[in-house]
């Protein structure tokens, strides 16, 4: 693995996307899921990406660490990882089963996801995977392995591990496996854990001590979060910086301060506008009109001009808007911000 030389690249940035494109070719048409993603994870801190589904969250997540079936899909850009000895590789320019790209992912990059029961052997222990994500990254005995195995299983507040280490998948409750999943990834102690709607499908309370929980232990392992969610609950809660996407593209990204504080693009403000308030009424929950477009759809001019409130005819449906700095480290896409930028 050749490092790659970083001018321009802080020692703080862990992770740098630029120019990130996944696309599926089909029968039907090629699937444009990530088009052109630039963004940012700095060292300790939480990136936030959100989006509603279908927005590509999820395929910018699996494109980072490669785990997108190649083919049908192609990966272009650069996704640039700064590794523990400091030097910077494109992952983006490994192959997908190289022993380089293995050495990275589940080691230094680790990724956790929604749905546990989906991750897990319903045929082995859990003390079984736990171990195995550990051995197949380092050369451990077994007994050492299961030892480590169970401390990590108590770290991340499993009752009794030495016994759950013998359990199966099945016998432990939604939180209990997802807190399993957390372990396997935190095994090899990564720099970056990557975070796919890791509470979407349990309980408002058990979500809230998984959140509580992911940010103890980024702490104490000082590393790095990048967690996806259509949840702004969640990026209030947990973020430092947010990506949001809509069609596979940033349409706005900033400080958690700034997204919240002062949003510039009408897909932010519409999901701003959307997130239940305490003390308010359901009734006046506000929505977004329309949906996500037919992932095969090329919409004229701005993708969201569709669903967009403040649309101009002649103008968001013709030209298509770039990324544009709209302050200190924020950046939207969206024509009629772009107008008041340069005064007309």
């Amino acid at each position: 693995m050749q490092p790659i030389p970083t001018p321009d690249t802080h020692a703080d940035v862990l992770l740098d996307v630029r120019e990130l494109r996944t696309h599926f070719r089909t029968e039907d048409g090629i699937v444009r899921a990530v088009d052109g993603v630039d963004l940012k994870v700095r060292r300790g801190r939480t990136l936030g990406i959100v989006g509603e589904s279908g927005c590509g969250k999820s395929i910018l997540s699996r494109s980072i660490i490669r785990t997108v079936p190649e083919p049908p899909a192609t990966i272009s850009g650069e996704i640039r990882w700064r590794r523990k000895s400091g030097e910077v590789v494109d992952l983006a320019g490994l192959k997908p089963m190289s022993t380089e790209l293995r050495s990275v992912r589940g080691r230094e990059i680790a990724m956790i996801f929604q749905e546990p029961m989906r991750s897990l052997s319903p045929v082995h222990t859990l003390g079984n995977q736990v171990v195995e994500a550990l051995r197949v990254h380092e050369d451990i005995g077994r007994n050492e392995a299961r030892q480590r195995a169970i401390e990590m299983l108590g770290v991340v507040g499993i009752p009794k591990p030495e016994v759950r280490f013998d359990s199966y998948p099945f016998e432990l409750s939604g939180g209990m496996r997802q807190r399993a999943m957390i372990a396997m990834a935190l095994m090899c102690r990564p720099d970056l854990l990557i975070a796919d709607e890791p509470t979407t499908a349990l309980d408002v309370t058990v979500a809230a001590a998984i959140l509580k929980l992911l940010k103890r232990l980024q702490v104490e392992f000082g590393m790095s979060i990048m967690i996806i969610t259509h949840d702004l609950g969640v990026v209030a809660n947990m973020a430092d910086d947010v990506v949001v996407m809509y069609l596979g593209r940033v349409v706005e990204q900033g400080s958690v301060e700034t997204i919240f504080g002062n949003p510039q693009h009408p897909y932010t403000q519409a999901l701003l506008r959307s997130m239940p308030r305490i003390g308010g009424r359901e009734e006046n929950l506000a929505t977004i009109s329309g949906s996500i477009p037919d992932p095969f759809a090329r919409i004229p001019g701005c993708a969201f001009s569709p669903r967009c409130i403040e649309a101009e005819a002649g103008l968001c449906n013709v030209r298509e808007p770039q990324l544009h700095r709209f302050g200190a480290g924020h950046f939207t896409r969206c024509l009629k911000r772009e107008s008041v930028l340069h005064g007309r």
